[in-house]
């Protein structure tokens, strides 16, 4: 196991991982793994480089419009080798819901995942949040593809890898369809996701932490604890139904959720920015 960095390097680590990040996304070409820097399991330490490189983001003139929940399914942790979810931030150009051709040339390794987002009504920031108090904090749920992607090489990733790299985020896209959750459960969702008419992926509520609702809950408690509490309007994508796959460049992409309609993305054919 990679040694842990003592108190006097972790600023160092701090720095040096999110250098590295940074650099993979802007030329465009995947580095190796933060985890030499951060060891293999100080996720607060993993955090931190996450709000570094959200800081850096932010001083560069982006806006955070919600976050996402990762790892909440069984076939994705086994994928990544990891055992515990993770959130990532969601800032206002990952966005590309209103684009014809998603650009392939803002990914480095994409995969998609099919989700349900939910847009917030309320803000989260009480000190006794249940699944009853996010549930009413909901405005209304739509299907999404979240675009996944790594900085990291090959997808070489442990959790404090992917926790670094704000969630192996990369962009997302949402379905037009807008349900209350006065009309559906989150929980009873099938999911089939499809790439050039083949089908590549199923899955269903339950196989996101049990629940949706319950990803939602998790990221609530979490993001308040850190001071950083969910507000209303931002969007939460909740976590996979099923397992991730590859869109490489040219695919169209269709997920089809019960009770939420289909979300659609076609990546371009040329490397375009």
């Amino acid at each position: 196991m990679t040694q842990i960095p003592t108190s006097t390097d972790r600023a160092a680590a701090i720095t040096q991982a999110a250098d590295r990040l940074e650099s993979a996304a802007r030329n465009g070409t995947p580095c190796e793994p933060v985890r030499d820097l951060l060891g293999d399991s100080d996720m607060e330490l993993a955090y931190a480089v996450q709000q570094r490189l959200t800081r850096n983001r932010l001083a560069a003139g982006a806006r955070i419009v919600g976050r996402k929940v990762g790892l909440t399914s069984p076939a994705v942790q086994q994928q990544l080798g990891v055992d515990r979810p993770d959130f990532g931030v969601l800032f206002d150009d990952m966005d590309v819901s209103h684009l014809p051709v998603i650009p392939s040339g803002r990914l480095l390794q994409a995969k998609a995942e099919a989700e349900i987002a939910f847009v917030l009504g309320a803000d989260l920031n009480s000190e006794n949040l249940s699944v009853d108090v996010v549930r009413a904090a909901v405005d209304y749920a739509v299907a999404a593809l979240e675009i996944v992607d790594s900085r990291v090489a090959d997808w070489d990733i442990r959790i404090t890898d992917t926790v670094a790299d704000n969630a192996s985020s990369g962009l997302y896209v949402l379905g037009s369809q807008r349900v209350p959750l006065t009309d559906f459960e989150p929980v009873d969702v099938t999911m089939r996701m499809y790439v050039d008419d083949d089908l590549v992926s199923e899955g269903y509520g339950a196989a996101c932490l049990g629940d949706p609702l319950n990803a939602l809950l998790w990221l609530a408690r979490t993001t308040r604890e850190l001071g950083e509490p969910l507000r209303a309007g931002q969007v939460v994508l909740s976590g996979a139904l099923g397992p991730m796959v590859a869109t490489p460049t040219g695919a169209r992409v269709r997920a089809e959720i019960s009770s939420l309609g289909t979300v659609t993305a076609t990546f371009s054919a040329k490397e375009m920015r």
